[in-house]
């Protein structure tokens, strides 16, 4: 028996329609499709209360805003709701009163990211669709979350990812069943070997934004927070952005709770924070074009937005002008001083990208881009222990006499 209320799909930039219950990737204009829901049946079947009340962990308790047909291929390793944690102590570190930032900790997930939201959905389906061998390029933790849950499924994974990605990452991938290839390049070049590889090989394209369902995975940030909020919504919305999945799927998601009449008060306003060494969005954003030519030599500390060129940024910067938001880029090290700064403050350890959302909210309060009223959320995609840390120099000699005045 069908779980789930879709009714097709859709190209997001033509409206041609697709039909639902077969494999997609890009449309036939080359460009990301979008699930569309009988939001009327929804209605009629589907209630906040009975989300409310759900006893389903984490993200899968919104199954029936979802596209997995049957319950036997929803793939898990064990999601949670990520927590909301208001900045108290660190908050004059930004410019901003005590409990107005509030971030999204996603470290929280399996794979310790946001990417697990995505890569559960885009799995679940391959699993629905008989899909053997997945392939993924990945500037870590997406190749991490891929790894992880196509092994749970019993899928063969395959990840491409840049020589330079952060160690740890690589490690992950290749630990958790994938088989992991470092290229000599960025990841738009990880990716271009994944497409030649669909036919040479016959794996499939998890690509961001390549295949419909990690843009549905990602929404489940949208539905969680809004429950979270009391189905009302924060005043903006701080979004690292590389691909630009999640802000699209929040998007997406905000707007189908509301034809739902799920949600009450004004949208929030969208922020998408890239690093000034890659910032093809706020570009694009800044020159008022809704697509971003690829971004030349992209380097950043933030390893997870460096992303030369999104097939969706057409989808991410609407989002952003629809809303009201704007984008923005900041130098790294304007990053990790915030990141440092409130790891030692807070007690709370974003990870860069994280970190990035962090001073894009202290810089738009001091240009007056946002107010201090305004409660703000910052995503923090990713635990902060994934990324190299401060070397510890400080040493004690256990066979000399210690000297206590050391530690006052």
């Amino acid at each position: 028996m069908s779980e789930t209320f879709v009714s097709h799909l859709e190209c997001s930039l033509t409206g041609k329609i697709y039909e639902a219950g077969k494999v997609h990737e890009l449309s036939e204009a080359g460009r990301p499709l979008l699930v569309r829901y009988d939001l009327d049946t929804i209605k009629k079947n589907v209630s906040r209360e009975s989300i409310e009340k759900s006893k389903e962990a984490g993200f899968w308790r919104y199954a029936q805003l979802l596209p997995v047909t049957k319950k036997e291929n929803r793939v898990s390793l064990g999601e949670v709701v990520t927590p909301l944690i208001p900045l108290e102590k660190s908050a004059h570190v930004l410019g901003a009163k005590p409990g107005k930032a509030i971030i999204k900790d996603e470290g929280r997930l399996p794979t310790g990211s946001f990417k697990a939201r995505g890569l559960c959905l885009a799995v679940s389906m391959a699993k629905e669709f008989g899909i053997e061998h997945l392939a993924i390029p990945t500037n870590g933790n997406a190749g991490s979350a891929m790894a992880a849950y196509a092994r749970r499924a019993g899928q063969r994974a395959t990840v491409l990812c840049p020589s330079d990605t952060p160690e740890i990452n690589i490690r992950e991938i290749q630990q958790q069943g994938a088989e992991t290839y470092m290229v000599n390049g960025l990841i738009n070049d990880c990716g271009k070997i994944v497409g030649g590889g669909k036919q040479a090989v016959g794996w499939f394209d998890v690509s961001t934004l390549k295949e419909p369902y990690r843009i549905e995975g990602k929404k489940t940030m949208g539905l969680e927070l809004a429950e979270q909020f009391g189905w009302k919504l924060p005043d903006v919305i701080f979004y690292p952005t590389g691909g630009g999945t999640g802000l699209i799927g929040m998007w997406k998601a905000f707007h189908e709770l509301k034809e739902l009449g799920w949600l009450s008060g004004p949208m929030p306003k969208m922020v998408a924070v890239q690093a000034e060494g890659c910032a093809p969005i706020v570009k694009a954003w800044e020159d008022g074009v809704e697509h971003a030519p690829l971004w030349e030599d992209a380097t950043t500390v933030a390893a997870g937005i460096r992303v030369p060129i999104a097939v969706g940024d057409f989808l991410i910067i609407r989002a952003v002008r629809e809303s009201g938001g704007f984008a923005m880029a900041l130098p790294d090290d304007e990053i990790m001083s915030v990141r440092n700064e409130i790891a030692k403050e807070e007690g709370f350890l974003l990870c860069p990208e994280g970190a990035a959302t962090a001073a894009a909210y202290k810089r738009a309060l001091k240009e007056g881009l946002v107010t201090e009223d305004e409660t703000a959320v910052l995503y923090n995609c990713a635990t902060g222990l994934k990324y190299p840390l401060d070397p510890v120099h400080n040493k004690i000699d256990k066979d000399k006499e210690i000297d206590y005045s050391q530690f006052s």
